[in-house]
């Protein structure tokens, strides 16, 4: 102990700490972070960053030496009562990434947030759609989320992908799509079930392969570098289906709100990879190929190590049912 305590002494006198406000180390940092990651993962930190600087105010124009574990427990509390456990333990490591890069700046002698952890996380209570539910929505639909939900089911790709989709990842000579997903840069190449074929060739295909297949959607991503509003449109149209129910208006005293809880809904976009999952499994398809078409990587199948064959993933979504005849 008395050695630990020289130590210790020897690096406060000899070394001192550089000094930086949290306020000011949390900035730069964000500055430096903007250059080395995407658009999307960006605006996640920055949103964890800066939520913890104005939720700890006391702290934020002292020392970054000050930040202490509650200050991040409550934090994390916090975040948990106004979304999920899961968004929650998301803003921790983010915390604890620029905690651990200030301690090896020499700005603290530890990462205060190494000492938090993360809490214990509710299994997902979300399904896939049946294929009724799905009709109903296709029924509603407009235009452009009928396409959207179309490629939803017979790809299983995710929402931003689907929404960002050019022509150029449309090929209907061959068809097929080939697109390299943002959230894995895994490069896909699926072939289109039939019920795709049928509609993209009722589509009138751009002039410039750059323009998107579903321009009001890709010009939302691309204004909020997210899907947070197609999400919500989303939720509106399975309102519209009658498939759940309308969400309550703020009302912070009951928690609902922008302050309240977020509640989890079993139906989303991302259900309709559960679908594309679920429906391929229900023909007979191999878990393998299965995996392939969805684009899901898991340590007992690697594209590494596993070549899926493409015929046999054209039989494979050939035996997907079709919901439009």
């Amino acid at each position: 102990m008395r050695r630990i305590l020289t130590d210790l002494n020897e690096r406060l006198v000899g070394q001192p700490l550089a000094s930086a406000t949290l306020k000011d180390y949390a900035a730069q940092w964000l500055a430096r972070k903007k250059g080395e990651i995407g658009g999307v993962t960006y605006l996640a930190y920055k949103s964890a960053v800066n939520g913890f600087v104005d939720e700890t105010p006391a702290k934020a124009n002292l020392g970054l030496q000050y930040v202490n574990p509650a200050d991040l427990a409550g934090f994390r509390d916090r975040s948990a009562a106004k979304a999920s456990a899961k968004t929650a333990n998301n803003k921790l490591k983010i915390l604890r990434t620029m905690l651990q890069t200030a301690w090896r700046d020499g700005f603290i002698m530890e990462n205060p947030a190494a000492k938090v952890s993360i809490l214990k996380t509710e299994e997902s209570i979300r399904r896939p759609f049946t294929l009724a539910e799905l009709k109903k929505l296709l029924t509603v639909a407009t235009d452009e989320w009928r396409g959207m939900v179309l490629v939803g089911v017979y790809t299983g790709q995710r929402l931003k992908d689907v929404a960002t989709l050019r022509w150029n990842n449309v090929d209907l000579t061959r068809n097929e799509i080939t697109l390299t997903t943002s959230k894995t840069k895994r490069r896909q190449f699926i072939p289109l079930a039939k019920t795709l074929q049928n509609y993209f060739g009722e589509l009138s295909a751009a002039d410039n392969p750059r323009a998107p297949v579903f321009p009001k959607a890709c010009a939302a991503v691309e204004k909020d570098g997210d899907v947070g509003r197609l999400s919500q449109q989303f939720y509106e149209l399975l309102v519209v289906a009658g498939l759940v129910a309308a969400r309550l208006g703020k009302d912070e005293s009951r928690g609902v709100g922008r302050k309240g809880k977020r509640l989890r809904n079993e139906i989303t976009f991302h259900s309709l990879r559960h679908t594309a999952t679920s429906l391929l499994k229900n023909a007979g398809v191999s878990e393998a190929v299965a995996r392939d078409i969805i684009g899901h990587d898991s340590e007992q199948m690697s594209r590494h190590y596993t070549h899926i064959e493409d015929a046999a993933k054209r039989d494979a979504l050939d035996r997907l049912p079709d919901l439009l005849g």
